[in-house]
């Protein structure tokens, strides 16, 4: 039965806000206690603890986890490719700023408007989204090449840079193959449930051949990143969103998920005190304004036609999405960020 939804009011907006700070807060918090805890250890001990939860949850709410119905192999795969983003994101940060990264890494929507434009048919992109994807690998360019020919970024830092944008091209990967496959059907903690525990096993087995998972010196700081990342970022505030998604216009929650990479630089500066170059400052604006063009046609639709819709809302994806999910099409797709 069809459910209306409330315009945003003032809890709505600030919670929003409060979750697009602590979405923008992961690279930091991941590079704050490298010292202590290697990246890809972090990210792959953080997706084993959100696994947990996520079964507990299903188990209270007696959640049918069945492997039969056709979810199975694209589980994998959308697991699989959450592993590789946050390998590229936790070697990524070994190299470049968690600014850059903040930014790069939400380069996601491009990315995944290009893969359903030649696998959905419904997908296909306008005219202004190829202009907007235009825009944004300008952007990307600009931040490279600037950076590159003033001689102030080393290419250690590039190469970082190039891993955050690999890593937001396996995001938009992921998304691509929940959106075209039966997983754009099933219930989002199970969609969330793969991505989490196939990413625990590969990134920890990966930290093991690398000859890192045994760096690790729990102090109160490795400690402090592990419990944000996996109790509060990618367990409550998916929750959270989609608590907020059932009770209000989803497009117009959808739009506050642009302030993420601007915490995440503006955390990145404050917190780490890491240096914006005027390259990079100019290439990140372009590339946000890439993305608002190309995710411009579908909040206007999701403004038509997401008020008084089902709950199947919450199952599909091309809204921005929160790093735990995604959206397109006025569904949202659970992804673990």
């Amino acid at each position: 039965m069809g459910v209306g939804r409330k315009a945003l009011d003032a809890f709505a907006v600030s919670t929003m806000v409060l979750l697009c700070a602590l979405w923008g807060a992961q690279q930091v918090a991941i590079k704050l206690a490298a010292p202590d805890v290697v990246p890809v250890m972090q990210v792959g001990l953080r997706s084993g603890i959100s696994a947990a939860l996520v079964l507990l949850l299903m188990w209270a709410r007696r959640e049918r986890l069945s492997l039969r119905d056709g979810t199975l192999r694209p589980g994998l795969f959308a697991g699989a490719l959450f592993a590789a983003e946050f390998l590229f994101v936790a070697e990524g940060l070994r190299r470049t700023t968690a600014s850059h990264m903040a930014v790069l890494l939400y380069t996601s929507p491009i990315f995944t408007a290009i893969g359903l434009h030649f696998t959905v048919r419904a997908e296909h992109l306008r005219r202004s989204q190829w202009l907007g994807i235009l825009l944004a690998f300008t952007g990307i360019a600009v931040a490279f090449a600037g950076g590159w020919l003033g001689g102030k970024v080393s290419f250690r830092t590039l190469s970082g840079d190039a891993l955050g944008v690999f890593a937001g091209a396996s995001w938009g990967a992921t998304t691509v193959v929940i959106r075209s496959s039966a997983l754009s059907e099933a219930p989002p903690a199970k969609t969330l449930l793969y991505q989490l525990s196939v990413a625990f096993v590969l990134l920890l087995s990966s930290a093991a051949l690398a000859g890192q998972a045994g760096q690790v010196s729990l102090t109160r700081v490795a400690w402090a990143s592990l419990l944000f990342q996996g109790l509060i970022v990618s367990f409550a505030s998916y929750l959270t969103w989609f608590w907020l998604l059932r009770r209000y216009v989803a497009s117009e929650l959808a739009v506050f998920s642009f302030m993420t990479p601007l915490f995440g630089v503006s955390l990145g500066v404050l917190v780490l005190h890491e240096p914006v170059s005027l390259a990079f400052g100019v290439g990140a604006v372009l590339v946000l304004a890439g993305i608002a063009a190309v995710s411009a046609p579908g909040l206007r639709e999701g403004a038509r036609t997401l008020p008084g819709g089902s709950d199947d809302s919450l199952k599909g994806g091309g809204l921005p999405r929160c790093p735990e999910g995604g959206a397109r099409g006025g569904k949202t797709v659970p992804k673990s960020r």
